[in-house]
């Protein structure tokens, strides 16, 4: 996306995260219906100042975001690749 790489499934500290970009030091994050509970909105809410911490800046989207507005999704994570790193590499 805009000429960065995103892996997938790739180890960061303690945890396996979706998508990276060591690069951008960005981390996509994919949540189904298994974040919705309170444990797992805490598990996750460590799970990402444990990320912070590390230097990440860490995006979060729901599942249904992915499947039905792929588009919206993929702007999004444009826009924010755009405001603090330019139009591209």
């Amino acid at each position: 996306m805009k000429g960065y790489t995103f892996r997938r499934q790739r180890p960061v500290g303690n945890y396996i995260v979706d998508f990276l970009c060591q690069e951008l030091g960005l981390i996509i994050e994919v949540d189904g219906l298994t974040h919705n509970s309170e444990q797992a909105v805490d598990a996750d809410t460590l799970r990402q100042s444990y990320l912070e911490e590390l230097g990440f800046t860490v995006l979060r989207f729901t599942s249904n975001e992915v499947l039905k507005h792929i588009d919206e999704v993929m702007n999004a994570i444009e826009l924010w690749i755009d405001e603090r790193h330019g139009n591209s590499i």
